[in-house]
This record gives C-alpha cells, structure tokens and sequence, in this order.
C-alpha cells in the first residue's frame, strides 16, 4: 500500500503538470490565431503598398508615354502643316505659270517670263533634301526593362523562414608571409582549415602606431594587404575578422609589427643659409628628363629629426651628410627667417627605388631601378615604391640627360595619378617643372606633412618660399619625363 501511495503521487504529480500543459495548448490555439490574423494583415498592408507603389509608378511612366505621343503628334502636324502651305503655294504658282504659257502676245509673255522663272527655280529649291522627309519617327523609343523587378517578385520571401548561415570563425593570421618593408606593412590571413561556413569579406584594422585605437584599413574579400604611409620607427597593432550575411566573426589575435627602424646617430654642423630671391614655382607639367637618384645614397629617405632646437630653412646643402633626404621633426621659426645653425640630430634612413609595377609602360628602368628615362616623346609619370602620410621626409634626384626642350616634372602624387599625362595636369600631383633645371642638376624635394607644405630646390638653392600647401593623405615621389630626359 505504501509503495502503491508513493507511485500514485508521483502519478498524480504528471498528471497535474499535464493539465497545466494542456491549458498552455489551448492558450497557444488562441495567440497562434490572433498571431495569424495580425500577421495577415501586416502582409496585406505590405503587398497593398508594393501594389500602390506599383501603380504610382505604372502612372508616372504612362504620364511620360502620353507626353512623348504628345510630343510626335505636333512635330507631325507642324510639318503637316507647314508642308500644306508650300503645296497650297506650289500649286497656285503652276496653275498661273500654265495660264501665261497659254498667252498668245510674245511681247506680253517675254516682260514676265524671267521672273516667273527664277520664281518657279526658287520654289523648286524650297522643296530640297529632307523637306519631303518625316522629321519624327513612329516608333516609341522608350523600353521597359522590368525583369529585376519580376526577379525581386519572385525572390520575395519571408525572410525568418530561411535558413541563415552560422557567423564565420575568426581568421588567422599567417604570420611566415606578414612582414614590413620601410615605412609600409604586408599582412596575410586565412580561414581556419576545418571551417565550412561560407565569408563574405574581411575587414582589416590598425591602431595609430602609439598604441591608440584601432581603424579600419581595408574591406575586401582579399586574404592579404599592404598598408603604405605610416610612421617609421613605429609599432602597429593588427587584427582581422570575417563576416557574412548573417554577422560579423570574433578578432583574430593581434599582431604587432614594426616599421623600419634603420637608425644612425651622428652631430654635426649643417649649413642652412636662407635663399635671397625667391625663383617662380609653377604647377605645370612634368620635366621630360631622365631622373636618377643620387648613387651615393640610392632611394634614401630621412625622417624623424625629433632633437632639432630650430626649424631650418631649406636648403640642399646636405652634401655634408653626404644624403639624398632628410626628414626633420621640428618646431620654431619660419624656414625664412633661419641662417645657419648647429644642430644635434637622430637621423632614420629609408630605402626606396623607383616602381616598375605603378609606372607608365614606356618607362624604361636601370641601375636597380634607381635610375629611369623613357621610350616615348610624350610625358610619362613613375613613382617612388614607398608612400608618406605623416612626418617630414626629403630626397634629392639627379638629371642624368636633358637637352632643354621637354619640360620633366618633379614633385609628389597619389597612387591613381594619370601616368600618361605631364605631373601636375590633374587633382592628384603637385610638381615644379623648369626653372634651372640642366643637365647634371640636382633637384630637392622636402615634404612635411606636419605643416602639409612641399618645398623645392635645385642645385642646393630654395625655389621660392613653400610651393603647395595643405597637403594631406598618402603620397608618393613622382616624376614625368619623356625619351630626352634620365633621372
């Protein structure tokens, strides 16, 4: 009795939590219908408003057919018109002229006879090519394309009712191909082997290089990128993740990388003397000369001068540092107002060639791409293979050959500058042409992006105060030149 006592109790347990489940059962019937019947009205109201956009539509477009029937209607009728008038002319002017030829007296026919001939000559030359010819047609060139639309149709559907793939899985970083190269970084990743779930692209963020926020620097469905312009001597933070239809992935794990830190200490006196005349700087096409980086310092750049008391007027006396570009981190007066100073300094070098990859086809290249020239008489435009987006960074390139007729160009671009265009002739390069350029001339070149100024020289000498300003974004050492001009 008393395990009987036991079993009806927990039998009586189910049984009470199976009438509780049957009243949740009927009170769902109840919601499912009210659901059903608000649910058919939103899809009602949804379908009447595709419908009433629809016929808006549909009476906007027969507005526009009306209006164009309209239209050939009354160029037709004018012409109708028009041509009824000549014709009402025209005949009036044959019925009189076969009136006079009946006319018996020869001295009466010969007193008007002229007229009525350079008249009916006229009327003749009135009815000349195209008067006969319909000025409209009778088609309507007017074509309804509604496939996307009876597409869309036909796609449509309850959108909770599909099956949405899951979010994908962080990528990984492939850490053998991620490296640095001067100033820019290469990264590469991937999906996780065992990973079916389908991505639709990545996205791609670095910090500010002091440890600042991240920011997004590429979305694509590429698995690798190169980051150009960012600071030398600096360290990055880097993470990727993937995303789909459905979200966004977790991050991959950070990666920290390192720009070049090439670095050399030297103290030394430098000789900045402030320029007297200011030369004319023009926006102009590019030198068509051929331009080679100085051999002693082949595609250096310096930057980073963070130690300078003063700002230094520019001057292309770095002979003495025996470089081919300075980057100075400076603060102060004027480069005007400056003369000759000691300064104490942290030099960073940078390496860099021209780039085969970017250039105009009719570039032709040498000395390990330090020194270019060209194949055609119209301009040409070659970059540098690295990009400046922040700090101050100068270099200097030497011309080669130059017979005084081309215009060669030197300055900075962005990445989509024209290369089959003089520098300077659209929004995206800033350039000095002439202006003492010879053969054997060495042009200087100073971009501070922190004062987003471009200065120039030649042969050591300051053209004129800053040449461009309010610079910003990434760019690139550029020069156009044609087959008379090596740099």
């Amino acid at each position: 009795q008393s395990q009987l006592s036991q079993a009806l109790n927990g039998l009586s347990d189910r049984a009470k939590e199976a009438k509780e489940f049957l009243v949740q059962l009927r009170n769902m019937v109840q919601q499912i219908q009210e659901n059903s019947v608000e649910f058919e009205a939103c899809l009602v109201a949804q379908c009447d408003a595709l419908i009433d956009a629809l016929n808006r539509r549909k009476a906007q477009l027969l507005s526009r057919v009306n209006k164009e029937h309209e239209h050939k209607l009354k160029v037709v009728r004018d012409q109708i018109s028009h041509c009824t008038v000549k014709l009402r002319q025209t005949t009036g002017l044959m019925e009189y002229c076969l009136e006079v030829i009946k006319e018996n007296d020869p001295s009466g026919f010969l007193q008007i006879s002229d007229a009525l001939i350079r008249r009916v000559h006229l009327t003749e030359d009135q009815w000349g090519k195209g008067t006969l010819t319909p000025r409209m047609t009778t088609d309507f060139d007017l074509n309804l394309d509604n496939a996307p639309l009876l597409q869309s149709i036909h796609q449509l559907d309850f959108v909770q009712m599909k099956v949405s793939s899951p979010v994908p899985a962080p990528p990984i970083l492939q850490l053998e191909e991620c490296c640095t190269h001067n100033n820019s970084a290469t990264l590469s990743w991937k999906q996780p082997p065992l990973s079916t779930v389908q991505v639709e692209g990545y996205i791609l963020e670095l910090d500010d290089g002091n440890g600042g926020q991240f920011r997004e620097v590429y979305v694509g469905k590429e698995t690798m990128c190169t980051v150009d312009g960012l600071h030398f001597n600096s360290t990055y933070s880097a993470r990727v993740k993937a995303f789909n239809k459905t979200g966004v992935s977790p991050y991959s794990k950070t990666l920290v990388l390192q720009t070049s830190e090439d670095t050399q200490s030297e103290e030394q006196t430098l000789p900045f003397p402030v320029p007297l005349e200011r030369s004319q700087l023009r926006r102009m096409s590019p030198f068509s000369s051929t331009l080679n980086l100085q051999p002693s310092f082949p595609g250096r750049s310096y930057f980073e001068l963070r130690s300078s008391a003063h700002q230094l007027s520019l001057h292309s006396s770095l002979q003495s540092l025996n470089s081919a570009g300075c980057n100075f981190d400076i603060q102060g007066t004027p480069y005007s107002q400056l003369g000759k100073f000691d300064i104490k300094k942290m030099v960073a070098v940078a390496w860099f060639s021209f780039d085969p990859a970017s250039a105009h086809a009719d570039i032709i290249f040498s000395n390990d791409n330090l020194t270019v020239t060209c194949n055609s008489y119209d301009d040409r435009v070659v970059l540098g293979k690295t990009g400046f987006s922040k700090g101050l960074h100068y270099w200097e390139l030497s011309i080669d050959r130059y017979d005084n007729h081309p215009d060669p160009a030197f300055g900075v671009a962005r990445i989509d500058v024209l290369k089959d265009a003089m520098l300077g002739k659209d929004d995206k390069a800033w350039a000095i042409t002439e202006g003492g350029i010879t053969k054997g001339a060495t042009v200087g070149v100073l971009l501070d992006l922190t004062r987003r100024t471009l200065t120039f020289s030649i042969n050591e000498d300051q053209q004129g105060p800053v040449a461009f300003e309010n610079l910003e974004g990434l760019f690139f050492p550029a020069v156009s030149l044609n087959r008379n001009v090596q740099v």
